[in-house]
């Protein structure tokens, strides 16, 4: 999912990322983050709700014998973000600033209600520090993508190659159950997500220059921009946790 348009024109000349004093290049960023950091918001309060409150806890998740997964209708959701990008990428080929929100926001909605699995499996304790951990990282790793002359777009293939074989052996470990593999995936996911946060971070700003102040296209592409972010992080988030994460 993480892999979702990430395009970006390369006739801009990437020495043109010493842009720090763009106002309206941070401006476009600050955009971008502070949609991140209200979906996080969004995301955390729905899985508090998804995880600790009877009601729907007990119709998206099945807990017995100390595990827990998802219900028929917990699948659901956590595959629906999925559908709902792949509908972003193919059906709205001209999509408007409100319409890449919805599904921005709705992305987002449904991967906070799945997360509710992480509130049953990890302990407080450690979700919260994994997530300081996480955001630690995340504003490092932007701000490198942010200020770095150096061009990241072959770098970024690499990873998106990378994120294919990480989904393909993922599915495999789902049959295998292999702990070894597991360990394996777990650090490569963290390896992976970690160079697209600081990818995507250059594509970002490439963009906003390609796009030669059309405040229309801005708008769609904060939200485009925010959703790859907001992926990124949260893919992060669940790779660290299954590495660190202490469980109930």
């Amino acid at each position: 999912m993480s892999d979702f348009n990430r395009g970006f024109a390369r006739s801009v000349p990437t020495d043109r990322a010493d842009m720090s004093v763009d106002v309206g290049l941070r401006r476009f960023m600050l955009g971008v983050y502070n949609k991140v950091a209200l979906g996080l918001v969004l995301s955390a309060g729905l899985a508090f709700l998804t995880g600790t409150f009877p009601p729907v806890r007990d119709l998206m998740f099945n807990v017995a014998g100390g595990r827990v997964g998802y219900s028929i209708l917990g699948w659901v959701i956590a595959f629906a973000p999925l559908a709902v990008i792949l509908f972003g990428s193919f059906a709205l080929k001209n999509a408007t600033p409100k319409t890449a929100g919805l599904i921005y926001w709705s992305v987002v909605s449904l991967i906070g209600a799945s997360l509710g699995v992480v509130v049953l499996r990890y302990t407080g304790a450690s979700i919260a520090s994994t997530f300081l951990l996480t955001a630690t990282s995340f504003g490092a790793l932007s701000l490198i993508g942010y200020t770095t002359k150096k061009n990241l777009t072959g770098m970024g293939s690499f990873m998106i190659m990378g994120l294919w074989g990480l989904m393909g052996a993922m599915l495999i470990n789902m049959f295998v159950q292999s702990s070894a593999m597991a360990l394996i995936v777990n650090v490569l996911g963290v390896l992976i997500f970690a160079g697209l946060i600081a990818y995507d971070t250059q594509r970002l700003k490439m963009q906003y220059y390609e796009l030669g102040g059309d405040e229309n296209a801005m708008g769609v592409a904060t939200n485009w921009g925010a959703l790859s972010l907001y992926l990124d992080f949260i893919n992060l988030f669940q790779f660290l946790l299954s590495l660190l994460g202490s469980r109930r």
